[in-house]
């Protein structure tokens, strides 16, 4: 929270000229609930550092979660500076009828909608991580068992629940058999032959999105998972082929263990795919080629580039998470986050010495003055030293 000194001109010498960041007021946070610590803690720890008063607001599905927050977060922080309000969508909406300074928000685009307008009656600022069509492209040239174990680990943890993960590979027609054979091991290896049975293997955060992300099995042709169970909320990792662009899987986000694969016939095609849709969250290629990755840095735009890695990005801390477009506004996390819930002050401390010479912008506006702005300029290569307004 230093002050940042920024370069003077000639004119400025005698002043300070300084960026003073400040707290941006009392913040209003809701926290998403696909990963409930790491979306609700990560910038509550940014707002509290930047000097804020916090209200957190927790998300109503996965509640258990949110009730361990509630109860630890009032016995350690003060409660009259940093408040716990449990999770619902009805609750939600009173929430935002107040003014706050900023809010944070993470979670579906229909509820984030809903935080712009609340946001827009009282000009506040936003921070929105929404979710979105991440694309993964395979390569040809690249390692195809490291990229199936990497993305199946990327699309299957947490039972697919994740607003990062792949949404969907692009991939070449012969090389599609091979990368369903590998991901298919790695599912096994990761889960066993019976995922249902795995410790490590997650289930629905609740009977809506079940049905809804249930409903998208009946897309295309399943290769292989596919099996559910209401009464556990079990959906098995399953990969999608034959799916159609205008499907209901290629919609929406799936956020669920659900991995459709199309194919393309060389890069332009998959980038030009990826292109005419919404800028996604993120964006994957595996590639052994570096003219590969690069083309696709260049020709795409999204929250966060990742080449033969999927997810990873959102664990190194000395990188922002952000987005672009409707998947949102604004970046976060570590430094970031501190600057996301500040005010950056301009500041200047005008010296009174140096009237002798800002005493030429006021009028009458004569030739003379204009041969001595001339004249000073005449004494500096660099122009912007005779900035006298």
């Amino acid at each position: 929270m230093q002050p940042v000194p920024v370069q003077k001109s000639m004119s400025s010498l005698l002043d300070r000229c300084f960026v003073q960041t400040e707290p941006i007021g009392v913040v209003l946070i809701i926290g998403g609930w696909s990963f409930p610590f790491q979306l609700c803690l990560i910038p509550l720890v940014g707002a509290v550092a930047a000097g804020n008063c916090v209200v957190l607001h927790l998300s109503g599905i996965g509640t258990h979660a949110a009730n361990l927050l509630h109860k630890l977060i009032p016995t350690y922080m003060d409660n009259d500076c940093y408040h716990v309000i449990p999770g619902s969508n009805h609750q939600l909406g009173r929430v935002l009828e107040n003014k706050f300074d900023h809010i944070f928000y993470t979670g579906d685009r229909v509820t984030g909608k809903e935080v712009i307008q609340a946001a827009a009656k009282h000009i506040t600022s936003m921070s929105l991580v929404l979710g979105g069509k991440n694309p993964c492209y395979v390569d040809k040239s690249c390692d195809l068992k490291l990229a199936a174990r990497r993305i199946a680990w990327a699309r299957f943890v947490n039972a697919g629940q994740s607003s990062i993960a792949p949404e969907y590979i692009l991939c070449h027609p012969e090389m599609r058999e091979c990368f369903i054979n590998e991901l298919q091991i790695c599912v096994q290896e990761f889960y066993g032959k019976t995922p249902q049975d795995s410790p490590n293997y997650g289930r629905m955060a609740n009977m809506e999105h079940y049905h809804r992300v249930k409903s998208l099995l009946s897309c295309g042709k399943v290769v292989f998972g596919g099996e559910t169970d209401d009464g556990e909320r079990y959906i098995a990792p399953t990969v999608l082929i034959d799916v159609q662009e205008c499907d209901p899987v290629m919609q929406s986000e799936i956020l669920g263990p659900v991995l459709p694969i199309l194919t393309v016939q060389n890069l332009d095609e998959a980038i030009h795919f990826i292109n005419r849709k919404e800028r996604p969250l993120a964006v994957y290629v595996y590639s052994q080629n570096q003219q590969v990755i690069s083309d696709f840095l260049c020709r795409t735009s999204s929250g966060s580039f990742c080449s033969n890695d999927s997810m990873i990005q959102s664990v190194y801390a000395s990188m922002p998470c952000g987005a672009v477009g409707n998947t949102g506004v604004g970046i976060y996390r570590g430094k970031y986050s501190f600057e996301a819930f500040s005010h950056s002050r301009i500041c200047l401390l005008r010296n009174t010495a140096v009237e002798c010479v800002t005493y030429l912008r006021y009028p009458p506006y004569t030739d003379k003055a204009l041969r001595l702005l001339l004249w000073a300029c005449s004494f500096s290569r660099k122009k912007s030293w005779c900035q006298i307004l």
